[in-house]
């Protein structure tokens, strides 16, 4: 079920909804509507407190994880995310730093701390598994809008909400490890409520869905969400359990120095 404050009224069991378009879509193409869920207003700078839990067929217990996530966006499409687990024991220091560069391009460090060192995440391995979850690591990429081809394929209710129906594919097939993104989008919120996933079939991999939002500090906010593998069953599920945006976080947190160094950011826990 997703949950929202007001105007949104999301309520229902999440479903597979491809009938007759009801609505029209208040952008003119496919590229418009991707460009302006790209440049969806979401603050300077955020800082997120929140869990991923590891569910699902084939795992024999859940398993929590605790983190911070660190936001700084730049100009002209620069944009820095750290990511630093807390818990539990097994994974507590482990960090990701994401640097999208303007253009697209996009580096990635991995700090794993039995071995005190960072390891560079190469393009190859963007389709690898994010410490043991069902997240890619290009999942979590900034992906600028330039990088697909984008057209609107329909348009639908989805819990009970107009939603426009997105379909991506990459200009350059080597530059994904997706062959295909369909997103049913909430066009008030510029919030894509789920997003199939295709990786060369006719049939999607995987599966992005959006359990609840919030409007925090004037900014809609993602509080809950899951990636499901479809094959195997197995579950991601992202929770928030706090954020606040625009507190001026400085750019040397966003170093690969700081990643060996987890004091750095504890100042701007929020």
């Amino acid at each position: 079920m997703i949950r929202a404050i007001p105007p949104l009224a999301l309520t229902g069991l999440l479903a597979f909804g491809l009938a007759a378009p009801v609505m029209a879509s208040g952008y003119s193409d496919g590229e418009a509507l991707a460009e302006a869920i790209y440049e969806r207003p979401d603050g300077n700078d955020a800082v997120t407190r929140g869990q991923m839990t590891l569910t699902g067929e084939g795992r024999r217990r859940d398993r929590v994880r605790e983190s911070y996530q660190y936001r700084l966006d730049g100009d002209e499409g620069e944009s820095w995310n750290l990511i630093r687990f807390t818990s539990p024991s097994n994974i507590a220091e482990t960090a990701l730093l994401v640097h999208n560069h303007p253009g697209g391009d996009v580096d990635q460090w991995l700090f794993l701390p039995a071995v005190q060192r960072e390891r560079r995440i190469s393009s190859e391995n963007r389709g690898g598994s994010f410490v043991q979850s069902e997240l890619y690591f290009e999942d979590l990429e900034d992906r600028e809008p330039h990088k697909d081809d984008h057209r609107i394929v329909g348009t639908d209710t989805f819990e009970d909400v107009e939603v426009t129906l997105l379909e991506s594919t990459p200009v350059d097939p080597d530059n994904s490890v997706y062959s295909k993104r369909l997103s049913w989008v909430h066009e008030e919120t510029l919030i894509p409520l789920r997003m199939d996933l295709f990786e060369g079939g006719e049939e999607p991999s995987r599966r992005m869905e959006v359990q609840e939002i919030q409007e925090v500090q004037g900014y809609w906010t993602i509080m809950r969400s899951t990636m499901t593998d479809l094959e195997s069953g197995r579950q991601t599920v992202l929770n928030v359990d706090e954020v606040v945006y625009d507190t001026d976080l400085p750019r040397d947190l966003f170093s690969t120095r700081s990643l060996s160094d987890p004091e750095r950011a504890r100042p701007h826990r929020p």
